[in-house]
């Protein structure tokens, strides 16, 4: 299975790995689920409504040949879909990258990069 770079833009910088396409769909699977229940979250917060059913945490991981990838998100800590940012983690033997990246921006990228990768 052929892996190609899947480029995040960060608040400051951007990071780029090997991902493959297969990781990618799983991912953006991850996030659409996650999507939804940030829109749960978002649509009971009207006083009418009382205290929102509290959502399951997005945790994403995947550990391919060259790096691990962890994307963990809480959706109920966001009071819209975009607002919402997520925990990133990227590691391979020599490095560890934790940061934080809009939501948004994450959604951007992976769409542009399984656009590339012809899916």
């Amino acid at each position: 299975m052929s892996s190609a770079n899947l480029t995040l833009n960060l608040t400051e910088g951007s990071v780029s790995f090997s991902f493959s396409p297969t990781a990618a769909r799983e991912l953006k699977a991850s996030i659409d689920e996650l999507m939804n229940r940030l829109k749960a979250v978002a649509s009971k917060t009207t006083p009418s409504s009382g205290k929102p059913n509290p959502q399951k945490p997005m945790e994403y991981r995947h550990k391919g040949e060259e790096v691990f990838l962890e994307v963990f998100c809480n959706p109920n800590i966001w009071a819209s879909p975009f607002a919402a940012k997520v925990l990133l983690t990227i590691r391979d033997s020599n490095l560890r990258l934790s940061t934080e990246a809009e939501l948004t921006r994450v959604i951007e990228d992976l769409n542009q990069y399984l656009e590339q990768v012809g899916d």
